[in-house]
């Protein structure tokens, strides 16, 4: 039986790095997991179709097109859930037009999460650590902005988890702390 674990937070949140560790830490135990990172599965489709050149890209792409998109990866990343899933996501996806949910009903109804984490950390800590990543091309972001996509992360997963019935995890991941979010991560994955 699949079980599919969806893992969220705003960009730079730590979300990533977290999930491969605790993914590393399980296999060590014997405890397979797979990860798929949406935005991969999302990022190649919308190459092949000559829409964006870079990942940064699909955020500004209209509204239609990245339904469109998370459409057809929704459909791929179900077929992958043959096992134990992480899907490393976002919650909601800031546009042009405002926040796009990136879990909307039809990729929800794909996936059939279990259970949704939250990885979180203070704005500063976010903020400090977009600027020191030079691979990608975030727009600029105060702290208010910051705290206020992570609160409509928040409420948008309870909205998820009200829509499937998974349950709804906050993970802290501060600076100075990443053994520890990986270790309680790698404990909510076991009890789940």
């Amino acid at each position: 039986m699949k079980k599919v674990v969806v893992l969220t937070g705003v960009p730079a949140s730590g979300g990533t790095t977290v999930t491969k560790k605790a993914i590393e830490k399980l296999e060590e135990q014997g405890q397979p997991f797979k990860m798929v990172t949406y935005s991969d599965v999302m990022l190649d489709e919308a190459m092949q179709r000559g829409w964006v050149k870079v990942r940064d890209d699909i955020r500004k792409l209209d509204p239609v097109r990245q339904r469109d998109l998370q459409k057809t990866a929704a459909r791929a990343i179900a077929q992958m859930a043959t096992t134990a899933l992480v899907v490393d996501t976002h919650a909601t996806v800031q546009t042009l037009q405002g926040y796009l949910p990136g879990l909307p009903t039809w990729v929800l109804d794909e996936l059939k999460p279990e259970l949704i984490l939250i990885v979180e950390t203070a704005p500063s800590e976010i903020i400090r650590r977009r600027n020191a990543d030079k691979s990608r091309q975030r727009d600029a972001q105060d702290a208010a902005a910051v705290q206020q996509h992570q609160d409509v992360n928040k409420a948008i997963c309870m909205a998820y988890a009200a829509y499937t019935g998974a349950t709804v995890k906050i993970l802290q991941n501060p600076d100075g702390q990443l053994d520890k979010a990986v270790a309680e991560l790698v404990l909510t994955l076991q009890e789940n």
